[in-house]
Order: C-alpha cells, then sequence, then structure tokens
C-alpha cells in the first residue's frame, strides 16, 4: 500500500494529469507488484512562485514521493526509480533529469489501517 505525492508545475490538463497518475502506478506494479485497485496517490499543482527547482529543471519537473511499509530491499527500490523514470519518459517525455523521486519507509507502528496499528 504505498502512498504516492505527486508535485508538478500548475497548467497541465486533465489527460497529461490521468497520465501521469497512471504511469506511476503502473511502473510500481512492474516493479513490486502491487495490485491495480492498490491507488492511493495525490497530485499537487504549485504555482511557479510555490516550486522552486534547480535553474536546469524544465517546466516538466516532477516530484513524486513514495511512503511505503518497510522491508524492500535496495534492488526493489532501484527498480522502482528505473521504472518510474522509464515509463515518465517513454508516455509523457519527461527526461530523466526532471524527475526526483524519494522513497520513505515509516515503521509499521507509525501505521494506523482501519483504526488499528500496524504490526
Amino acid at each position: 500500500m504505498p502512498l504516492i505525492r505527486i508535485e508538478i508545475l500548475k497548467g497541465k490538463d486533465a489527460s497529461y494529469k490521468k497520465t501521469l497518475l497512471d504511469t506511476v502506478h503502473d511502473a510500481l506494479a512492474a516493479a513490486i507488484g502491487i495490485p491495480d485497485w492498490d491507488r492511493f496517490q495525490r497530485l499537487y499543482e504549485l504555482e511557479p512562485e510555490c516550486f522552486e527547482r534547480a535553474p536546469e529543471k524544465t517546466d516538466h519537473f516532477t516530484m513524486i514521493e513514495i511512503t511505503m511499509f518497510p522491508g524492500r530491499t535496495k534492488a526493489q527500490k532501484a527498480r522502482i526509480f528505473e521504472e518510474i523514470t522509464k515509463e515518465l519518459y517513454t508516455r509523457l517525455g519527461i527526461n530523466n533529469g526532471d524527475v526526483f523521486i524519494v522513497i520513505q519507509e515509516p515503521p509499521n507502528e507509525n501505521w494506523g489501517l482501519a483504526g488499528k496499528q500496524r504490526e
């Protein structure tokens, strides 16, 4: 159950945004086998004055935060990075240098699901 937060510059159309969400989900399915129903994604569009980035980044700069249960191997995480970046380029033409991904893995006791602490 990864939780996904994607941040982009404001101004993309609905088709672009849907493709972006589908691409990240499909890449996670390919990389770590999440099921189709497991879509806990949020897309934030920011005004240019609220989204600082390095000068060499384009208007397609995309930041992705993935919060998931701990336990994935280093190789699985590398596959996540590779699949997302590859598919964003293939489907939306976003260059690798415009993709920034971070994975966060809070301990199980910090997850609450249906009113229960995960063990």
